[in-house]
């Protein structure tokens, strides 16, 4: 009976983002890195349950401006995404990049503080429901 539960609970979790919600309907930052950029933090993404993530944040110095990559990213699909700098694994004191798309560089507000800002979440902003936590270290 607990396994049933645990499965019913976890079904409504996975399933219960599967409607597209008006924040990702934004359109979404295109930015490129430059060969001259510096590879300053790094991090593998874990992911939460019920949810298959494979991959990395990167965040470079470029021309005075710091720089999210997502390398080798994939994961499980879900609405309503963002990726946000984060002080603690979970959203609770965050800046939020924008939108999970297919573009795999975000620009990094220039008041963000990247030695309090050592995490970037994947997280379905809808639902409250994060998918995937990289704890950023310093190259």
């Amino acid at each position: 009976m607990k396994k049933l539960i645990a499965l019913v609970l976890i079904s409504l979790v996975l399933f219960s983002c599967e409607e597209q919600g008006e924040f990702t309907r934004d359109g979404f930052n295109v930015a490129t890195i430059s060969e001259n950029s510096t590879l300053r933090f790094n991090g593998v993404f874990v992911p939460t349950s019920g949810i298959s993530v494979t991959g990395g944040a990167k965040i470079y110095a470029d021309n005075g401006q710091f720089k999210l990559k997502l390398d080798g990213f994939s994961i499980s699909e879900g609405p309503d995404l963002k990726i946000y700098l984060s002080k603690t694994a979970s959203p609770d004191d965050f800046v939020n990049l924008g939108n999970l798309t297919s573009a795999t560089i975000y620009v990094v507000p220039q008041s963000v503080d990247l030695s309090v800002y050592n995490y970037v979440l994947i997280h379905c902003q809808q639902y409250n429901h994060l998918f995937a936590v990289a704890e950023l270290m310093e190259n």
